[in-house]
């Protein structure tokens, strides 16, 4: 099939590359979000320029010269790979056999833009991914493909992203390219019943609340880390918490109960954090061992 490719970052190059390496079909355009000054090219555009691919950039796909341009090249499927501009319907509807967009959640649930970070932070054991064909909601359209993966009790954002959906998606994506291809694709309507929805997971939505459980905490940290990173105040600075763990502690919501080289265990309301990697707001990822050096951190003082 002639392929237009839509995607950003590493997971729509990384799409990109695997379409070009099995070498079935012909990618005869990539897309990709437009340049932002003062930042570096996205990596899907260098590596479609590397391999002399044509590459557009519109800041909309509702312009006629748009448009017209994408019906010049006669595709027979776009194939969106992490794509976070909206797309309306004359747009997708120009290939052949229309477009199909990969989403990281098990839809309907999960919707919207941070659907990694929120089943984590709820505590869910599973999620996966979803190829489906767009339509103009936000991740409604009819499900063309899903794959299921676990969550395991320490996983992070970051583990659970790059080690289990980036790789199941790029072999996901070859999976849905070939349904298409081999005629008559799923098109399952979602339940509108089990439909959830979420926007983005923002710093004011990662500020721990020490009253709250000792697994509810655990899990906004982990669901936040890497970013957008689960904080607190110390000193009247925001202090970033990164690797943790569940311990065993006694103290007031936010008392630092004890330190040690390990870290630092910080009480809630039931139990207690040991937090090990820190971000002060003035300087890089350090070890919770070197911010206690650093600040001179004693027992009793209270996050938050």
């Amino acid at each position: 099939m002639r392929l237009i490719v839509m995607g950003q970052q590493a997971f729509g190059k990384s799409a990109l590359e695997a379409i070009l390496e099995k070498g079935e079909d012909e990618v005869v355009a990539v897309y990709c979000a437009p340049d932002k000054e003062g930042k570096p090219a996205d990596p899907i555009k260098d590596f479609a320029l590397e391999k002399g691919l044509p590459v557009y950039q519109p800041a909309n796909f509702k312009d006629e010269d748009v448009l017209a341009q994408m019906r010049a090249l006669n595709s027979d499927l776009c194939v969106m790979a992490y794509v976070i501009i909206f797309v309306p319907e004359q747009a997708r509807d120009i290939p052949t056999h229309g477009s199909i967009c990969f989403h990281p959640s098990i839809l309907p649930k999960h919707r919207g833009p941070s659907s990694i970070n929120w089943p984590i932070i709820g505590g869910a054991t599973k999620s996966g991914l979803t190829f489906f064909w767009p339509n103009d909601g936000l991740d409604e359209g009819e499900i063309l493909l899903q794959k299921h993966i676990d969550i395991g009790p320490d996983d992070t954002l970051g583990s659970v992203y790059f080690d289990k959906i980036f790789p199941l998606g790029i072999a996901a994506t070859l999976e849905a390219i070939e349904l298409v291809k081999g005629g008559n694709p799923p098109r399952i309507v979602q339940d509108e019943s089990l439909a959830t929805y979420e926007s983005w997971c923002r710093a004011a939505d990662a500020e721990i609340d020490w009253s709250k459980s000792m697994d509810e905490v655990y899990n906004l940290i982990r669901g936040t880390n890497p970013q957008p990173g689960a904080w607190t105040k110390h000193d009247g600075n925001a202090l970033k918490i990164f690797d943790c763990a569940k311990v065993e502690a006694t103290g007031a919501p936010g008392e630092v109960t004890s330190l040690s080289d390990a870290g630092i265990t910080v009480a809630t309301g039931g139990g207690g954090i040991l937090v090990k990697r820190v971000k002060p707001h003035d300087d890089k990822k350090i070890s919770a061992a070197e911010y206690i050096a650093s600040k001179g951190l004693s027992t009793g003082v209270v996050f938050g």
